[in-house]
């Protein structure tokens, strides 16, 4: 009778593959190879994406994923004490152990650790996920005190968000070809190709900074007449030269109250959301500040990323799948009014209700890949198939069809927005497009 009343309940129609009830209400899952990673609030375990049983388990605040499919990590740290380990995702045996490190970056192709001499004394090195020595290190002045633990917050973009979509359904991007780091009330910018840092630049007094698509953004917001007038300038890190600039467009970055700008930009990777006079949303290049799509009266954005949009149109009825740069459309596929959505390298998930269900579908087609009647939520999303999960309950969702989900860009770089040229990855020291090489 107890094993009766004890037995979860399936958490979706038609069933998972496998279903597995967690110690701890999830804070994060990120599907890393073969396993699955879950975050809890005081331990994290591992678990086989074949059959969810349980591979290892142990204490930690916190833990993030680095690395691609088949060369991932787990990184593992406590709160307010320096230091962290990498851990392999199948064993969980210790890979590599810092001591010192008080903050923890974690990409696709790279992982960056933060170490302090003293507070105005500091490095920043790379290394490859599973390198056992660094692949530069660069002096930065001093880390914040909020920049701390594992990927606290640099001067990028925010993503729009989705209900019963998790905020890392697509777990770890690939490290931009420039970051912005907050200091002391400036913005040290760092080439992640090289480790040189390229700008120590203080924002003007109607002024927020962002790094986006390989340049650096200054984003004013002037308060006159009543309103708040917006203008971007797109700069040259190597030498601080402008090379595009847009009035009009509102990033998003102010309150309603104002114009004080709190806020980093929407958007994703190398590309930046806004809104144009006329209450239409656009979206921006962040590297020659092209306007890549600008929707039609009433439709609203629901996700973006450096190849796609997903857009509700005015009728609400359906969510469109829009190609940036060409703007056409890719596909319709028909919702309630109230569907959110998200992108993934994998797969376009898109979150209905009435009645509550969960799809993935090919961002490039919109073939589907799974469709679900379930209340659960979208946690992770990898190359076969995604993790659901409701409270402590989790599943893994297989995706159907006999070519699985659709093969994402190379570890190695960032799709160029539009279907241009990519952004090179780390790899390439000549810059985001090759701006610093001769020839």
């Amino acid at each position: 009778m107890w094993d009766w009343v004890n037995r979860s309940q399936p958490i979706s129609e038609p069933d998972v593959v496998w279903q597995q009830r967690v110690g701890g209400t999830p804070r994060s899952v990120t599907i890393a190879g073969e396993t699955v990673v879950v975050e809890q609030r005081t331990r994290v375990e591992a678990r086989s994406l074949a059959t969810g049983a349980q591979l290892w388990e142990r204490k930690a605040d916190w833990a993030a994923v680095a690395g691609g499919d088949r060369d991932s990590v787990v990184v593992v740290g406590k709160l307010l004490v320096k230091g962290y380990e990498v851990l392999d995702p199948t064993t969980g045996a210790t890979r590599r152990r810092n001591g010192d490190a008080v903050a923890v970056w974690t990409y696709r192709n790279m992982l960056l650790d933060a170490r302090c001499v003293e507070a105005t004394d500091c490095t920043v090195s790379a290394w490859d996920a599973r390198g056992t020595a660094p692949l530069w290190t660069a002096f930065v002045p001093g880390v914040r005190s909020g920049l701390l633990g594992d990927n606290p917050g640099l001067l990028d973009t925010r993503r729009l968000d989705a209900v019963r979509i998790d905020d890392e359904v697509a777990g770890p991007e690939p490290v931009p070809p420039l970051l912005g780091f907050p200091i002391d009330g400036r913005v040290h910018v760092l080439d992640t190709a090289t480790g040189r840092v390229l700008q120590d630049v203080e924002p003007g007094r109607d002024e927020r900074l962002s790094v986006v698509g390989g340049r650096l953004l200054r984003i004013t917001a002037r308060s006159q007449d009543g309103t708040c007038y917006f203008a971007i300038s797109g700069r040259d890190a190597a030498t601080g030269q402008e090379t595009w600039q847009r009035a009009g467009i509102n990033l998003r970055t102010a309150d309603n109250a104002g114009c004080v700008q709190r806020e980093d930009p929407h958007g994703a990777r190398n590309v930046l959301i806004g809104v144009a006079p006329d209450a239409r949303e656009a979206v921006l290049d962040g590297y020659d500040g092209r306007l890549l799509l600008v929707t039609s009266a009433g439709e609203k954005l629901l996700a973006v990323d450096d190849r796609y949009a997903l857009v509700r149109p005015a009728d609400k009825r359906a969510v469109v799948g829009r190609e940036l740069g060409a703007g056409r459309v890719r596909w319709t596929r028909p919702t309630g009014p109230k569907a959110g959505a998200a992108l993934t390298p994998y797969a376009a998930v898109i979150a209905d209700e009435k009645p509550s269900r969960l799809m993935a579908l090919d961002p490039r087609t919109g073939r589907e890949l799974a469709s679900l009647r379930t209340s659960a939520n979208a946690l992770a999303v990898g190359p076969s198939g995604m993790i659901i999960g409701e409270g402590r309950e989790i599943g893994y969702v297989r995706f159907g069809g006999a070519r699985g989900a659709p093969v994402p860009p190379r570890d190695g770089g960032v799709p160029g927005p539009g279907g241009t040229a990519g952004v090179p990855g780390p790899e390439d020291s000549c810059g985001p497009k090759r701006e610093l090489c001769p020839g």
